[in-house]
């Protein structure tokens, strides 16, 4: 949509700037003509005023400048009375349609060919002196008049020239921008593929190690139907399945498109009902639980949600100290900001390890399925929020999320 309007604006821009061009060279040959045609008239004047000074018309042939080819007065008989040439003073109007002119009621005013085939301007008019009057006829040079037209024509040329060459350059640029972008696009796409072929690959391997161990199992069962580990087989497959269904639950949480409806929710009773479910696991492995937040923290969000957030934060927190330790979960407002930490003093994750926490399907552990911190993202997003991690080997791992605590969110029915 942008390109096109970026084009629509360029190519009205580029009808403007061809009106202009087009325009002010049409304008140009009016001015032209009015501009030789005020000389000539001029002229005309400064010379009927040195003929009613001088009838004898000799201070004509002084009378010179750069515009003028020549000039001549004629009398009725066809006689040239004066002319610039001369030679052709005394001498006969050879063509009588001219004579006609000299005295014709109308002024005649036009461009003519000379004899050299330069282009000039005739103007033939009435010269008015107390005793007679006489044909009056200048010729003029067009070249000083015409430069505003040829001023014209190179501008409107130098338009067109650089229009033509800024379409030529912005569609280069834009073949190398569409270029650019199918090769982001296709690197894109070939980087989704990859990821695709090593979530495939990790996906197929987290899914066929339980899948071996049920078919392993059910086999044992199935040549000793009677025998004494059979139950032991039995709760074997029972716990392999179930890990099948977390990778399959995840995967569907993951794969969710649309959103879930934001509802008020107290924060502050997610974060105490977390710690509370976490209790009993954190007791087996001597882990003590630090829990605080105000009283009510409301904001807009899915309960659910947000506590299986905390819920893997807390598992993961557990799981990274065997040995025991401590877990805090924090909850607090800092300006319109809800921020929930959940820290833990266990093992670490090295730096070279740290950027692909978020990746699908990542993991550093022997039966995890490497989508609880990528499915905890996505849902914080959702939120409107962000997640950080810090970590350093041997001394624990924090993890910060920021959520708005000022939405909109529909009434809980």
């Amino acid at each position: 949509m942008l390109k096109r309007i970026i084009l629509l604006c360029g190519a009205a821009i580029t009808l403007l700037l061809l009106w202009f061009a087009i325009s002010n060279y049409q304008a140009s040959r009016p001015i032209a003509e009015e501009t030789l045609f005020g000389l000539a008239h001029s002229l005309h004047a400064a010379i009927e005023n040195s003929a009613l000074h001088d009838p004898s018309l000799h201070s004509l042939s002084t009378f010179h400048t750069p515009d003028i080819a020549y000039f001549a007065l004629v009398d009725r008989k066809g006689v040239y009375r004066f002319h610039s040439n001369p030679e052709l003073t005394g001498t006969f109007v050879q063509d009588k349609t001219d004579l006609q002119q000299f005295f014709a009621e109308e002024m005649v005013s036009k461009r003519i060919k000379l004899t050299t085939g330069e282009e000039a301007y005739e103007l033939i008019n009435h010269l008015h002196l107390p005793s007679e009057t006489l044909g009056f006829r200048i010729v003029l040079h067009t070249y000083r008049a015409d430069a505003v037209v040829r001023r014209a024509e190179f501008n409107m040329l130098a338009l067109f020239s650089l229009l033509i060459f800024g379409w030529i350059l912005a569609f280069a640029v834009f073949r190398f921008t569409r270029r650019e972008e199918q090769h982001k696009f296709e690197m894109a796409r070939r980087e989704s593929l990859a990821q695709l072929g090593e979530m495939g690959a990790m996906l197929a391997h987290e899914i066929r190690n339980p899948l071996a161990g049920i078919k392993g199992y059910a086999q044992v069962i199935g040549k000793k139907p009677q025998d004494e580990r059979n139950s032991g087989f039995a709760e074997r497959i029972v716990t392999e399945a179930h890990r099948l269904e977390i990778l399959v639950s995840d995967l569907l949480e993951f794969a969710r498109s649309e959103q879930e409806s934001m509802v008020a929710v107290d924060l502050a009773e997610v974060v105490s009902h977390t710690a509370d479910l976490l209790r009993h696991e954190a007791e087996q492995f001597q882990i003590n639980i630090n829990c605080e937040s105000p009283a009510t923290l409301p904001l807009a969000g899915n309960r659910d949600s947000l506590a299986q957030v905390l819920l893997n934060l807390g598992k993961n927190a557990i799981q990274a100290m065997p040995d025991g330790g401590t877990m805090g979960i924090t909850a607090e407002v800092v300006g319109k900001q809800a921020i929930i930490t959940v820290s833990d003093n266990g093992q670490g994750i090295s730096q070279e390890e740290l950027p692909r926490i978020f990746e699908p399907f990542f993991t550093t552990k022997a039966r995890g399925t490497g989508l609880g911190l990528s499915l905890c993202r996505k849902i914080v997003e959702e939120h409107g929020g962000q997640i950080t991690v810090k970590s350093t080997v041997g001394q624990g791992t924090s993890v910060s999320i920021t959520i708005p605590v000022r939405q909109r969110y529909s009434k809980r029915s």
